[in-house]
């Protein structure tokens, strides 16, 4: 997204101004809560926390037919999901299905409730949930024009409001019109993308889309930090001025996801011969912090 200065004011102007896609959820707007602006609370020091060896929650797609539901539900619907997105998430196994070790999430131009793409968006809410640990899923990415795959994670309970101010944090985006850059990205109250103040980084991996990578959050009381193919990409530390810039002190869950559009994905347009296509994805790890 930043081949040259030319076009870096312009890159970075649609991805500030955009609600990441993940992003806002439909659901009404909730109250906010006070503690979003006025907790202040001690700046933590870094313990060097480390994790586990084994996973608490996995999947590895070792079954064939839908994903396997204790592990996995779905938001379902269209309406564009706060980011004028096009497509209707489904729960059909044509847009969410398991076979050879993989699970394919896949985006289709086709009439479905009233919008002209379909696909799919797992949720592991209550299955699969944490407070500090180590996620790391492997993914192959789709590519096209006008796609927008992502693997995030949203609080469980929005304990802080809703969003942005109970947080979001964007393990893996892309968009498929600037294919290279793939994004590490965290919103919270004070620094989102509906205000352009959302903090990120990106690392161009130019074969997202024809082999798998490994994508990865660490998070603990002191920081997030993501990774990719074990390379640091993104810190986020926590300045200890509370919920308004650190909502990550909850539980969180995972969300994979194949958008078609909206206010990122779809700036330059949809190419229909992308279609049928989607993010492949080999496992899902989560492991638990250690703590000291």
């Amino acid at each position: 997204m930043k081949p040259n200065f030319g076009i870096l004011f312009l890159a970075m102007f649609f991805w500030g101004v955009i609600i990441s896609s993940c992003g806002k959820k439909q659901d009404s707007p909730q109250p906010a809560n006070s503690f979003g602006t006025t907790s202040i609370s001690t700046t933590p020091s870094d313990k060097g926390w480390t994790f586990e060896g084994t996973p608490f929650f996995a999947d590895e797609f070792n079954s064939i037919g839908k994903p396997d539901s204790t592990k996995w539900t779905y938001d379902i619907g269209g309406g564009g999901w706060g980011n004028n997105e096009l497509e209707y998430y489904t729960n059909l196994a044509g847009n969410a299905s398991v076979s050879n070790g993989v699970l394919s999430i896949n985006a289709k131009k086709e009439a479905y409730n009233g919008q002209g793409y379909t696909s799919a968006r797992l949720v592991s809410k209550g299955l699969g949930s944490m407070l500090y640990g180590r996620v790391e899923v492997s993914a192959k990415l789709p590519s096209g024009r006008g796609l927008w795959p992502a693997v995030w994670m949203l609080s469980d309970n929005d304990a802080y409001g809703s969003w942005p101010k109970s947080g979001e944090i964007d393990v893996m985006e892309n968009v498929g019109y600037d294919p290279g850059p793939v994004y590490f990205t965290i919103h919270t109250q004070l620094y989102n993308g509906a205000i352009g103040t959302q903090k990120g980084a990106s690392k161009n991996i130019a074969d997202a889309s024809t082999a798998f990578h490994r994508y990865r959050m660490d998070w603990t009381p002191y920081a997030v930090r993501g990774y990719y193919d074990d390379a640091l990409v993104f810190t986020y530390i926590n300045n200890g001025n509370g919920p308004a810039a650190w909502p990550f002190d909850q539980k969180f869950h995972l969300l994979l996801n194949v958008a078609v559009g909206g206010n990122w994905g779809g700036i330059k347009g949809v190419d229909d011969s992308s279609f049928p296509t989607g993010m492949q994805v080999d496992y899902v790890h989560f492991y638990k912090m250690i703590d000291k």
